[in-house]
């Protein structure tokens, strides 16, 4: 399938692990930053190793920017804490998830929770980021005005006796 993004930029995403309390699992994997650019560093290569919650880095990803999406990057980077929506999908490989998406719209973060298999964590976008989508939605954005449909009334369907039919008479 072919996108129809006007912008694209390029993201790694850093995961941390931690100590489950639960007897049926050993580690909680979340996402919990994103670094602008790709690093050089291979998927599940360790960034920090600290006792109680290693850095890893996950693999990349790329935010494509759509401009029939602006309204929602818009109200986003307006929010107190603009976020980026990272999904993480269960994989084989030396870290138990892989990188699957990155997104600024949170509409679309929204919508990656739906399937229930993913890992889904909004983290804070960085301010390269924040820079490159107000640009992107001061260059893109049209408003577009609401416009509620009116339904017509329906014809009333002509009143038949119940239980009869035309074949009865």
């Amino acid at each position: 399938m072919r996108s129809t993004a006007l912008a694209r930029i390029p993201v790694g995403v850093i995961v941390e692990r931690r100590k489950a309390k639960s007897p049926w699992i050993d580690y909680l994997w979340r996402p919990v930053s994103v670094l602008v650019g790709t690093p050089a560093a291979a998927p599940g290569t360790a960034l920090q190793e600290s006792p109680g919650a290693p850095l890893f880095y996950a693999g990349a990803a790329v935010i494509e920017l759509h401009r029939t999406e602006t309204s929602y990057y818009r109200d986003n980077i307006a929010s107190a804490a603009p976020s980026l929506w990272v999904a993480l999908r269960a994989a084989a490989s030396k870290l138990p998830y892989e990188v699957m998406t990155v997104t600024a719209d949170p509409a679309e973060g929204e919508a990656l929770t739906e399937a229930g298999n993913n890992l889904v964590e909004a983290v804070p976008m960085p301010l390269e980021i924040i820079e490159t989508v107000r640009h992107f939605v001061a260059e893109h954005h049209v408003e577009r005005p609401f416009l509620k449909r009116r339904r017509t009334p329906a014809e009333p369907a002509p009143c038949r006796s119940p239980g009869r039919s035309e074949n009865d008479r």
